[in-house]
């Protein structure tokens, strides 16, 4: 191996060892750190944040990238090609950010997580709104930093999903508003198709957790390398593909939302711990992008574990586990409980249909405050007048309403509109899986989920940072991210449970 290639593959794992600390101190600040050690903890990962960043913006590293790009690229193979790559082009973006402000957001987006949760806890937005205000100039001199030729805002999409700008994402989203929006109004007035009533009552915490441990573990989480707590919003974190951690949140009244969240961060910590890192803790092994990701949790949560051969599989166990609240329940009326469409305030909770329209909802307003043409004081009622356009709901206040999130808080402008995108992925992907296996509907009536665990695996996981989300997604379904097949199959889906004419 090239020894100018060793030198740099050192510096850039002690990158990543770092990186993982500072992942494991964010996993720690919202599971287990005292309420109190708030603002000690943002001085911490600050200096933290000043180390890494001293280490990706060291002149060696950059010297030896630019050698290894500019005289000994042919010589190195595929992965090494794509560790140099990735990592200049990291490189390429620190230098460019002075210390002081690479700093400064850091500890911003700890101290201004714990100012979110106090805020959402008294349901006052005045307090959080200047936290925001100082993230928005602060990630607008960011992008100005990186990529000058870049509106703001694009910039700031491109660090979550490679290639995307404002101009290939909003006409997706124009066209699922002009799909969605009639669908939800022609569901609504069937509503009465589907009883939800079995998912109201009283489900005991500790029985949720362990029915939520038992599906995350078959659907293949191995809990020898991860773990699963609490938090107030759910995540998956961790500091590699070895130590995953995965959180939920546990309501007595609501099984379903545990239950899915739990779901949904197996989905994305299965990619997390079927990342190829024997190839080294190196860029490579990284996994691509949010949408991609996001698809990851979504094929599980939505193509999976709302599709009828899953609850069928698992409806004996969940009425076992809960016998009073399913006692005069069968499985299809469960299938159809738990696939019900109704417009509510919560992101997190929202159905499959409506669900889009939470996230073109903030695409929008993180739009508008970039270009101007929104005021961050103006947000609660900008925020209600489009949920009210929409979904035909306001919310009764700022904690269900514009404070939900805890996005703004760490400053991750551009991370939502990965959620639709992975949405969209997550139909192509299944689809393609399908006709390469046409018998795994039985496969998963049988709670046999070690093929579709693997497809994912062979197709995405290992693959890591090889390809960019297009080529991805070209190699795998054959063609380019196409929103036609997400609207067939909200269309079809729920068309059946509604008994619609569309």
């Amino acid at each position: 191996m090239n020894q100018q290639y060793q030198q740099v593959v050192q510096k850039l794992e002690e990158i990543s060892h770092l990186n993982g600390v500072m992942s494991t101190l964010g996993w720690d600040q919202e599971v287990v750190m005292p309420s109190g050690a708030g603002e000690a903890r943002a001085k911490q990962m600050a200096a933290l944040a000043g180390v890494i960043h001293e280490r990706m913006t060291d002149l060696e590293l950059g010297e030896g990238l630019h050698e290894l790009a500019d005289r000994h690229w042919q010589t190195l193979d595929a992965d090494e090609q794509c560790n140099v790559r990735e990592a200049l082009r990291n490189y390429e973006l620190e230098t460019k950010v002075p210390k002081q402000l690479v700093m400064e957001l850091t500890e911003l987006s700890s101290r201004g997580h714990a100012v979110w949760v106090k805020a959402r806890q008294q349901n006052k937005f005045a307090d959080f709104a200047p936290v925001l205000k100082r993230f928005l100039a602060l990630k607008k001199e960011w992008a100005q930093c990186v990529a000058p030729d870049l509106a703001p805002y694009d910039a700031n999409i491109d660090l979550f999903e490679r290639g995307a700008t404002m101009a290939t994402i909003t006409p997706v989203f124009e066209r699922l508003k002009q799909e969605l929006i009639p669908l939800i109004a022609a569901i609504q007035q069937h509503a009465d198709r589907v009883d939800a009533s079995c998912l109201q009552g009283l489900f005991a915490l500790d029985k949720q957790e362990v029915l939520a441990r038992k599906i995350s573990s078959d659907i293949g989480f191995d809990f020898s390398q991860g773990r699963m707590d609490v938090s107030v919003h759910p995540f998956c974190g961790g500091s590699h593909p070895t130590d995953v951690r995965i959180t939920t949140r546990y309501k007595e009244s609501n099984f379903v939302e545990s239950l899915y969240s739990i779901i949904h961060e197996t989905g994305h910590a299965l990619y997390e711990q079927g990342r190829p890192h024997h190839l080294g803790d190196l860029p490579v092994t990284e996994s691509l992008t949010m949408g991609i990701h996001e698809s990851q949790s979504l094929f599980w949560e939505r193509m999976i574990a709302q599709g009828k051969p899953f609850c069928r599989h698992y409806f004996g166990l969940i009425r076992q586990t809960f016998p009073d609240n399913f006692r005069h329940t069968d499985a299809d009326a469960f299938y159809r409980a738990i696939n019900h469409c109704k417009p509510d305030f919560i992101r997190v909770e929202a159905d499959e249909v409506t669900y889009p329209l939470h996230v073109i909802l903030r695409y929008e307003i993180e739009k508008g405050l970039f270009d101007g043409s929104m005021a961050v004081d103006d947000l609660p009622e900008i925020w209600n007048e489009s949920m009210r356009r929409y979904l035909g709901i306001t919310p009764p206040n700022d904690t269900v309403g514009v404070l939900q999130d805890s996005h703004w808080s760490a400053g991750a402008f551009g991370y939502f509109p990965s959620y639709t995108l992975g949405a969209i992925y997550a139909c192509q992907f299944y689809n393609a899986m399908l006709i390469e296996h046409p018998d795994i509907a039985c496969e998963i009536a049988n709670g046999n989920f070690v093929p579709v665990k693997q497809w994912l695996n062979d197709k995405i996981h290992r693959h890591g940072k090889r390809y960019t989300p297009d080529e991805l997604v070209r190699r795998i379904t054959g063609e380019r991210l196409n929103s036609d097949h997400l609207i067939r199959y909200l269309k079809a889906k729920y068309g059946e449970i509604y008994s619609l004419t569309l």
